[in-house]
């Protein structure tokens, strides 16, 4: 575990009072983060853009916390964890890095869909981690970010049995990749059949790309622990002893989850530069390692609160409802009881 500075320990303590101004919780989120950081490479470079997105991951993950502790309350006997989820007993040490990283590469947590934290037990240190998922627009901006042959449009249908779609694949006589796609009946589509993406390059058009899918190849990349409050099916029932009494069929978002999972497959086609990849390129990498295990994937699909729609490449998780991204800090810091933040 690495000795904090006296900057950090400063940090930790930081006084109401900087200057005239009160000083907020979000603020010092901020001057911990920036601490911790420069504990283990040395102070970055931040511009006021990327210190603004620092306080809305605290603002953010603020929101998560509270979010988890609910559902933590709400349930009994052996089935509630007993470690409350507060700001006091989340793992600290990685998380001001983590934040640093997703701020340089420009993921902003208050708008919709480029990343989700959510806090996961850490069994071995009695401790919450802070997971950052990368949403959908996420995975575009680092994608767009690191990129080796960045298209200049990414463009993702999905495909009904009224719809016409036809392929124009790349041959001896062709030279460009193409398609031809008409909605026929806006509001009367049909099945959806499959679903396609097209990189396109304005300049070397030679390079433009078509993958496309039927049903079942898109049913193939649903998460193995997908929720059916977002692809639908049978869901199961439990009373208030967390004992399962029965199912109920659940409608979900089978064009969206289907929509985002062609997305997603368009932005992880683009080959990653590896003269771009830095620091924070390498430190979202490794959480994606932890993010692999079971464990943390059957708890983000089955745990996390309900929220809006999206997936991710190994699990599927809910973004952000769009009354918790207008959250401003002076919303959050004032009227209300101040989060006790265990730093």
């Amino acid at each position: 575990m690495v000795t904090k500075t006296k900057e950090s320990e400063k940090a930790a303590t930081l006084p109401a009072q900087q200057g005239s101004k009160t000083a907020t919780p979000s603020e010092r989120f901020t001057a911990m983060v920036m601490s911790e950081f420069a504990a283990k490479t040395g102070m970055p470079s931040l511009t006021p853009f990327q210190k603004r997105l620092i306080q809305n991951y605290f603002i953010s993950i603020d929101i998560a916390l509270k979010g988890a502790e609910e559902k933590r309350l709400k349930k009994s006997g052996k089935y509630q964890d007993p470690l409350p989820v507060i700001w006091q007993n989340i793992n600290m040490e990685p998380l001001g890095p983590h934040v640093v990283a997703c701020s340089r590469i420009g993921f902003d947590p208050a708008l919709p869909n480029h990343i989700n934290m959510m806090p996961f037990k850490n069994n071995a240190l009695n401790k919450y981690d802070i997971v950052f998922i990368e949403g959908y627009r996420g995975k575009e901006i680092k994608a767009r970010k690191y990129g080796f042959e960045i298209p200049d449009d990414i463009i993702a249908e999905v495909v009904y049995s009224t719809d016409v779609f036809k392929a124009i694949k790349k041959d001896v006589n062709n030279k460009v990749e193409s398609y031809v796609f008409e909605v026929k009946d806006p509001f009367n589509r049909g099945e959806i059949i499959g679903g396609f993406y097209y990189h396109r390059y304005d300049d070397k058009p030679y390079k433009n790309k078509l993958m496309f899918y039927n049903k079942a190849e898109i049913d193939k990349r649903r998460p193995k622990y997908a929720s059916v409050e977002f692809w639908g099916g049978e869901k199961a029932t439990y009373n208030d002893e967390g004992k399962k009494n029965g199912t109920e069929k659940v409608e979900g978002w089978y064009h969206e989850m289907a929509w985002k999972t062609i997305f997603r497959a368009a932005c992880s086609d683009i080959a990653i530069d590896s003269q771009k990849i830095d620091d924070d390129f390498i430190k979202l990498s490794e959480q994606e390692i932890h993010d692999d295990s079971p464990d943390f994937r059957n708890d983000v699909a089955n745990n996390q609160a309900k929220e809006t729609l999206d997936i991710t490449d190994a699990v599927e998780v809910k973004e952000k409802a769009p009354e918790a991204t207008e959250v401003s800090e002076a919303k959050a810091g004032s009227g209300a009881p101040q989060p006790k933040l265990g730093f």
